[in-house]
């Protein structure tokens, strides 16, 4: 569809169920933006943020019964829908582990990541049969990549404990990515995962949290990286009736302190 053709059709409301978290919501809405194809401001897609960083935390509630984010999250999309958005996204993977729950009872369709996930690998790269997953403790233990992955025939690695708990220092440290720090030992220790994962035999490296792909990106890796939040966004363009730039942005802020690092290829 090129973009005269695109402009004649009326575009769909994207809804963005965010704040898990803020900084990671607005990059999914930088995705949406510099991906869909445009040549002034009246043709890019309508979107909707509903932004509730008071979500309960969903690696808590997963791993220790903590409060459910569920009733959050069905506030959220029907702010969304009473804002005016035809569709919904949660660009939080961790929420997921949630995402029956919040199907069936949600009032707009959610689009699913991990079913988008699953078929940016098959179609864009069918020859990774084993796959490495960066993503919470509370993510790898629901196992929801796991089944999605598995279901399609691919191997998921994923850290052993000591590397977890660095991911988990990294995302969630006073100093971690959730705090703002996108470089120095945050940076660092993603890296180091994800050099561990491609020594085990990954073909491609899922950053399986919304943090991950602030501090690792294309460049650091010598396989593949599957951004969920990437994909997620393309399928929200495609969805909403929006055309896909053909040369895909994913970078949007410099990486500072370590920026030279990168992740050599296995031996």
């Amino acid at each position: 569809m090129g973009m005269k053709a695109a402009r004649k059709t009326k575009l769909k409301t994207i809804g963005v169920l965010g704040g898990m978290g803020p900084e990671a919501t607005a990059y999914f809405f930088g995705l949406v933006t510099r991906n869909t194809r445009v040549s002034r401001d009246q043709d890019h897609i309508p979107v909707v943020v509903c932004s509730l960083p008071q979500v309960p935390d969903r690696t808590e509630a997963i791993l220790r019964g903590g409060p459910s984010p569920l009733p959050f999250l069905l506030r959220g999309v029907e702010a969304l829908r009473r804002a005016g958005a035809d569709f919904a996204v949660m660009p939080c993977i961790t929420a997921h582990y949630f995402y029956p729950a919040l199907a069936a009872r949600s009032p707009l369709p959610v689009v699913n990541l991990l079913d988008e996930t699953v078929s940016e690998v098959r179609g864009r790269h069918p020859g990774i049969k084993r796959i490495g997953l960066i993503a919470t403790a509370g993510t790898v233990r629901s196992r929801v990549f796991h089944d999605a992955f598995e279901a399609a025939g691919i191997e998921v690695l994923v850290p052993d404990a000591r590397a977890q708990k660095r991911i988990m220092s990294a995302i969630y440290g006073r100093r971690g990515i959730k705090a703002g720090a996108t470089a120095g030992t945050p940076r660092n220790a993603i890296l180091d995962v994800a050099a561990g994962l491609v020594r085990r035999g990954a073909g491609g490296i899922v950053a399986g949290c919304t943090e991950i792909p602030l501090v690792l990106g294309d460049e650091d890796l010598p396989v593949p990286l599957i951004e969920p939040m990437r994909v997620g966004a393309l399928a929200c363009i495609r969805r909403a009736g929006g055309e896909a730039r053909r040369s895909v942005s994913r970078k949007t802020r410099p990486r500072p302190g370590g920026a030279g690092r990168r992740v050599r290829p296995a031996a």
